[in-house]
Formats: C-alpha cells, structure tokens, sequence
C-alpha cells in the first residue's frame, strides 16, 4: 500500500509518497481505508525534530492522527465495529492508504458530514473538548477566556465552555476581531492589544492554545488559585503564582468525539478547511500547513 514516510528530521523534502508492507488486522484490530486525513501542528513539529527529546521517532515513520475512512476489515474478536461503516478517529500512522486501530478509538460518522470534513476533526475537537473538561472544569457561571479562539482547538474549547454554562471571552488577533464574532463567546478581546487585556476583569480561568508572551500578559489577570489550562505545557510566567496550572494532551474518546461530529453535522459550530490536497501532494500540503493560518489542510487519499 501508499502512504508518506518521514525517513529523517528536517524538512518537507524528508517526506517521501511511496509503498510500505501491507497491513492485517490482529486480534482487538480495525483495518481502515483511508478517505481523508488532515495536518495538525504535532505532525510538522515531530518531522522537523522540535520534539525529539520528548516524543522520538523511528524512522521510517508514517505521520498523522486524524482518520475519517471506511472500515474493510476486522480483526479477531471484534464486535463493535461492522464493515463498511464510516468513521472517524484520532489514532496513529493515518498518512496511509490503509490504518490499523483500535474499535475504541473509532467513532460513527455523522450523515451529515463528508469524509473531508471528518477528517478535520478529530484531534481538534478532542483537544479542545478536554482542555475545558479535564483542564479548566467550569462551574457554571465563571469567566474563561480562550487564546487563540479561532483556530479549530480554541472554536471547539469556546463551544464546550459555553455548553457547561461558562461567561466566555474569546481571545483573538485584533485583525480577527471581526470574525470572532461569529463564535458566540459572551465577548471578544484583541490579545495584541495592550488596552484590551488591561480592561479585562478578573479571570477565573485561561484556556490557553497560543502561549508565548500572550500567556505572560495573561496570567496577572487571573485570580489568586484560578486554573491555567494549556496545550503548550506549563510556562515559567506560571512558576511561583497561585495557580492551578493544568497540561491537556488529547486522548481518544470516541464517545465524545461522536457527539462533537454530530454536534458540526447541526451546524452548531464548525472546523473550517483552507485547502485540500491529494496524499500524494503532501511536500506541497505540509508547507502550508507550517505557514500557519485558519483553517485546516485536509489530504485526501
């Protein structure tokens, strides 16, 4: 079968479009075709070696963690999955033709969704899901405000915020402002904007997907044994401060990420895609990906 292989760190030119041994599922496996995967930031870090000391590779090495495909075969004691069924999952190695996974990782694909916009989902919304749920767990009625609230981590983290209740602040660009409008966060701040952050009230607590010196000018705002949740791990502005300081990695949950999918499938709020690309094209794909920007790059097989 296709997929990418990463044979070394560096560069997009270490990706490399071509064939590996095929696949069978073992006992408790999944075998899935395919249909589209998308690029999240972990990929292009882990080709270009950024985390090496944490997260090693062994090369060669398939890249990915979004799947949306269809289920062709099953491995030996499998139940919950028929196939034929259309899923979407955050798993690993889904820059190939063919993924192995587990049945807990896959969730059902809403009908609502085509296998472009699934595949945008996964480790996204999962994120975003947990960074509030596991990481900031609102009461109803506390004030959060999310950094970064346009890309598909924060989108999903205003959205679930907001579901449990919270006064939500979305945190965006001033050049963004206008479009953060359409999140429905109970108000929108330009964190670039030196006047903007200082009108802030006191926070209970900060989701943060951007940190850098946003965090740094953040973490003032936020009240004494407030909570710090973050993607990016914990920043040393956080270090002696009163502070419940909380690091979030995605983890499968399909349950959730089922109810997330049906919840885009209704419109209730979305994962925008920028561009599309074959697999094949994934030199092209990924240097885009690595410019930044809103919207993910979905590859399709």
């Amino acid at each position: 079968m296709k997929a990418v292989i990463v044979r070394g760190y560096g560069d997009v030119n270490q990706l490399f479009y071509g064939y590996i041994a095929d696949l069978k599922p073992g006992p408790g496996e999944v075998l899935v075709r395919m249909m589209a995967t998308s690029i999240n930031p972990i990929d292009w870090k882990l080709r270009r070696g950024d985390m090496k000391n944490r997260m090693p590779l062994q090369f060669p090495h398939v890249l990915g963690r979004d799947l949306a495909g269809e289920v062709v075969e099953l491995g030996d004691g499998v139940m919950t999955r028929k196939a034929g069924e259309h899923v979407l999952g955050l798993v690993n190695h889904a820059y190939a033709e063919y993924v192995l996974c587990k049945p807990d990782e896959l969730a059902l694909m809403p009908a609502g969704l085509s296998f472009e916009q699934a595949a945008a989902l996964p480790l996204v919304v999962l994120t975003g899901a947990q960074l509030i749920e596991k990481g900031v767990r609102p009461r109803s009625g506390e004030t959060v405000l999310i950094t970064g609230a346009l890309g598909g981590v924060g989108r999903t983290a205003v959205h679930v915020a907001r579901q449990h209740g919270a006064h939500v602040i979305a945190g965006v660009r001033s050049s963004q402002k206008k479009d953060a409008e359409g999140l429905g966060a109970d108000r929108v701040v330009a964190l670039d904007d030196i006047a903007d952050i200082a009108s802030l009230n006191e926070l209970d607590s900060v989701a943060d997907t951007v940190g850098h010196e946003v965090i740094v000018a953040l973490i003032p705002h936020i009240k004494k044994n407030g909570v710090l949740a973050t993607v990016l791990g914990k920043p040393e502005a956080a270090n002696a401060r009163d502070l419940r300081v909380v690091e979030v990695w995605a983890q499968p949950d399909s349950a959730r990420l089922e109810q997330l999918a049906h919840e885009i499938a209704a419109g209730k709020f979305s994962i925008p895609i920028r561009r599309e690309f074959n697999l094949s094209e994934i030199q092209y794909a990924d240097a885009e990906a690595e410019k930044g920007g809103i919207g993910k790059i979905v590859l399709v097989a």
